[in-house]
């Protein structure tokens, strides 16, 4: 069962604490992820309210908000936005393990490639086994 194109690219909103000193950390947070690869729109709709859209093999939702915390922005800490995070964690996880991509790599298109690469049928390969190739 394959992953369509479009299952790689996740559209997440996410909300920011009304509470902190930056009225409008949502506008600041689209300012900060401009530039981030893998991020393919970063939208405020409302002062605390950001809209992402970003591929998935090159970033999460994980990294995303760890970036944004290192940048002192605050996130909602209702009950329902953090039930909906860790159900975003949870899915973007298993998700990305399924892609190939160990965790704690941000970046991992390259060993996606190198994995089908492997997979594939080819002249580059030594049909023999393993201990008979040190031999010649």
């Amino acid at each position: 069962m394959g992953t369509r194109n479009d299952d790689r690219v996740k559209r997440r909103e996410i909300q920011f604490s009304t509470l902190h000193p930056d009225p409008r950390q949502a506008e600041t947070a689209a300012i900060i992820l401009e530039g981030v690869e893998g991020i393919l729109l970063a939208e405020a709709r409302d002062p605390v309210t950001l809209w992402v859209h970003y591929h998935i093999e090159l970033i999460c939702l994980t990294h995303v908000e760890n970036l944004l915390g290192s940048h002192g922005l605050h996130l909602d800490n209702n009950l329902l936005f953090k039930l909906r995070r860790a159900l975003a964690h949870y899915t973007e996880e298993t998700q990305r393990d399924n892609l190939g991509c160990p965790r704690g790599d941000a970046n991992c298109t390259t060993k996606v490639f190198i994995s089908s690469y492997k997979r594939r049928e080819h002249g580059c390969r030594d049909e023999r086994p393993k201990h008979w190739r040190r031999y010649l």
